[in-house]
C-alpha cells in the first residue's frame, strides 16, 4: 500500500498540472531519503530551499512544489485587498480544498485527504514564506476538524468532515472569553439541557475564521456543580444560520489584517443533541489532548517566519547602500546576520525534532509548550532584529518586513500565552510523579 505522503505527493503532481506548472524532475520520484543527501538548514543555499530537511522524503518536496505555486498564485496577488476586506474570499477557500490543501492530515476514511502531519507542515509553513497570514487555512485544518474527526459521531463526520475539506464549511473554535482568556477552566458561556435540546448563551472574542466560519465548535460550561470547571465543560457544534447565534464586528488589530477575526454571540441558541461533541463534561479533556498540535503549529508558522525574514533581510542589506558600499560588507550587519541565522537553525533542529515526535504520537504537552514559547518568542526578537537592519524603510508598510513585524506580535499571546506555557513546563519540572 502507497504511503499517505506517496499519495499526496501524486495528488500535488496532478495539482500543479491544475496551476500551470510542469512535471517535478525525475529525482522527485524517489521517495528513500538515504540514497540522496538532504541539505540541512544551516547549509541550504536559503533557509526555505525545497529539498531539504532529513524529516522529508522526495514525496514531501512534490507537495510542496504545489503548495508553493498555489500560495505565489491564488494568494500573494490578492493579499492586499483582503488586507483592506478583513478577510479573504470564500473563493480562496474553494480553491484550496480544490487543491487539496485542506484536511491534509484527516485520514480518507473521514473525508479528508490522508497526508501525513509532515504535509499538514508543509501547508503552514508554505503561508509564512509568502508572508500572507490572511488564509485561517491552519486553525480550520488542523485544530478545528481533528475535533470532529477524533471525537465525533459518524453522522457529524460524514455530514461536516468532506465539506471542511472541500472548503465549502469553513471551521472556527470558540475558546476565549472577554473575562477568560488563556484559562480555560474560567469559561462563563452556558449549555442547559431542556428535554433532550440544549440551550446555550454567553459569548466569545478573538475568534480566527470567526466571521466566515459556517461551524464553530463552542467551549461551555454544562455542569456547574461539577467538583472542578474541568469537569463540566462540553463542546458543541453551532452552525451559522441558526437563530440566537450572532456574528459581531470583525475586529481590528495591528497584525493579521486579512484574518477575519471576529465577536460571537450565543443567545438562547437551541441545539440538538446531535450537536454535542463527544461526551458530555469530557470537554476540557479532548482540549487538553487536541492542544499540544496547536502549539507546535505556532511554533513551526513561528520558525517559518523567521526563516522568510532572515532571507528577506539578507537580501536587503545586500542592496542597500551606505558610506559608499553596500551594508552587508559592513562587519557589524554580517555578525549580527551569522547570530540570527545561528538562532533560527538552532529552533528549526527543535522544531523539526518536534514534528518527528508528533508524527510519532509521542510529542507531550510540556515539549510542544517549549516549542511555542521559544519559536513564537525568537519570532517577534528576529522581527525586531530584522526591521533594525532594514533601517527606516523597515517601518513602512510597503516593505514586507514590516507586516512581518506586526503578525508576530500575537503569537505568544494566542493557543495560551507564554507565561502559561512556562507554567506547564514547570509542573512537569516539579512534578513528583
Amino acid at each position: 500500500m502507497a504511503s499517505p505522503s506517496r499519495l499526496l505527493a501524486s495528488r500535488a503532481l496532478r495539482g500543479l498540472s491544475l496551476l500551470g506548472g510542469e512535471k517535478a524532475p525525475g529525482r522527485f520520484f524517489n521517495t528513500e531519503n538515504h540514497d540522496t543527501v538532504r541539505l540541512e538548514t544551516s547549509s541550504a543555499k536559503t533557509l526555505m530551499d525545497i529539498g531539504t530537511r532529513r524529516i522529508f522524503s522526495s514525496d514531501h518536496d512534490i507537495f510542496r512544489q504545489s503548495v508553493r505555486k498555489f500560495f505565489q498564485e491564488a494568494v500573494v496577488p490578492y493579499h492586499a485587498e483582503w488586507e483592506k476586506a478583513g478577510q479573504v474570499s470564500r473563493e480562496l477557500w474553494e480553491k484550496a480544498g480544490q487543491q487539496g490543501l485542506l484536511g491534509v492530515n484527516i485520514s480518507e476514511e473521514c473525508g479528508g485527504i490522508g497526508g501525513d502531519i509532515l504535509s499538514a507542515a508543509i501547508t503552514w509553513e508554505e503561508q509564512m514564506y509568502v508572508n500572507c497570514t490572511g488564509p485561517g487555512f491552519s486553525l480550520h485544518s488542523d485544530i478545528v476538524m481533528p475535533y470532529i474527526a477524533n471525537y465525533g459521531s459518524k453522522e457529524q463526520i460524514e455530514r461536516f468532515i468532506p465539506e471542511m475539506a472541500a472548503g465549502k464549511c469553513i471551521g472556527a473554535i470558540a475558546m476565549t472569553e472577554p473575562g477568560a482568556g488563556s484559562d480555560l477552566q474560567g469559561v462563563r458561556t452556558f449549555a442547559k439541557k431542556d428535554g433532550s435540546d440544549w440551550i446555550l448563551n454567553g459569548s466569545k472574542v478573538f475568534i480566527t475564521n470567526g466571521w466566515l466560519s459556517d461551524l464553530v465548535i463552542v467551549v461551555a460550561m454544562t455542569n456547574r456543580e461539577a467538583r472542578s470547571p474541568a469537569h463540566g465543560i462540553s463542546l458543541f457544534l453551532v452552525e451559522n444560520g441558526m437563530k440566537g447565534f450572532v456574528k459581531g464586528r470583525k475586529l481590528e488589530k495591528i497584525g493579521l489584517k486579512a484574518q477575519d477575526t471576529a465577536e460571537l454571540f450565543f443567545e438562547d441558541v437551541r441545539l440538538p443533541a446531535s450537536a454535542l461533541l463527544g461526551q458530555e463534561n469530557k470537554g476540557f479533556y479532548y482540549l487538553m489532548a487536541e492542544l499540544p498540535q496547536e502549539r507546535l503549529l505556532i511554533a513551526d508558522m513561528a520558525i517559518a517566519s523567521c526563516e522568510f525574514m532572515f532571507e528577506e533581510t539578507r537580501n536587503y542589506v545586500k542592496q542597500r547602500k551606505a558610506f559608499g558600499k553596500t551594508i552587508a560588507h559592513l562587519q557589524t550587519v554580517q555578525h549580527k546576520l551569522a547570530e540570527l541565522k545561528t538562532q533560527i537553525c538552532v529552533g528549526r533542529a527543535f522544531l523539526d525534532s518536534c514534528l518527528q515526535l508528533h508524527s510519532a504520537k509521542h510529542l507531550d504537552s510540556a515539549t510542544a509548550s517549549m516549542a511555542k514559547y521559544w519559536a513564537s518568542d525568537l519570532q517577534n526578537s528576529v522581527a525586531t532584529q530584522c526591521v533594525q537592519l532594514h533601517g527606516g524603510w523597515g517601518y513602512m508598510w510597503e516593505y514586507p518586513i514590516a507586516k512581518s513585524f506586526v503578525d508576530s506580535r500575537v503569537q505568544p499571546i494566542y493557543g495560551g500565552t507564554n507565561e502559561i506555557m512556562k507554567e506547564l513546563i514547570a509542573r512537569e519540572i516539579v512534578s513528583d510523579k
